[in-house]
């Protein structure tokens, strides 16, 4: 599939971990599933709400460019991530794209983020990857997602 960029997009994908976390800025807790409320996010997590950024995804071929640069010891949901995804390269989709993951669909909203000061992914791991490889989606219909569960670009 290519996109209006002229990328090479796959068109599928598959989650490997759901995260979560109840305070914003720390890094996220794998779970076993995740209950994706429409309009507000994954239910116990801190970013829930009414915005933009409801749900984060991270890819594992993030985490391989980090090791790769010599952090080790990474685990999934570090850098805040939500979503730890593997096939797709989330930072090449663009903002408006609709994805079906699980038995959710979620639209990305935002590529990357501005880290803030003081942030504990970067405190822990010595730098970000979410601000320009992470990507935010908004949950247009909720459900539940888990590790295993197929991603796909529509």
């Amino acid at each position: 599939m290519i996109n209006e960029r002229g990328d090479h997009v796959n068109r599928f994908g598959k989650v490997v971990d759901i995260n979560r976390s109840e305070k914003k800025g720390i890094v996220k807790k794998p779970i076993e599933k995740g209950i994706f409320v429409k309009d507000y996010g994954l239910e116990g997590d801190a970013h829930v709400g009414k915005w933009h950024r409801q749900i984060s995804l991270l890819g594992i071929e993030s985490f391989k460019k980090m090791k790769d640069l010599g952090v080790d010891g990474l685990n999934h949901g570090d850098f805040a991530e939500n979503i730890t995804t593997e096939g797709l390269i989330l930072y090449e989709l663009l903002v408006g794209t609709r994805l079906r993951i699980g038995e959710t669909i979620q639209e990305v909203t935002q590529i990357g983020k501005e880290c803030h000061t003081g942030c504990a992914i970067a405190q822990k791991v010595g730098k970000c990857i979410m601000p320009k490889e992470g990507i935010f989606t908004k949950v247009i219909k909720g459900g539940i997602v888990k590790p295993g569960d197929t991603i796909e670009v529509l």
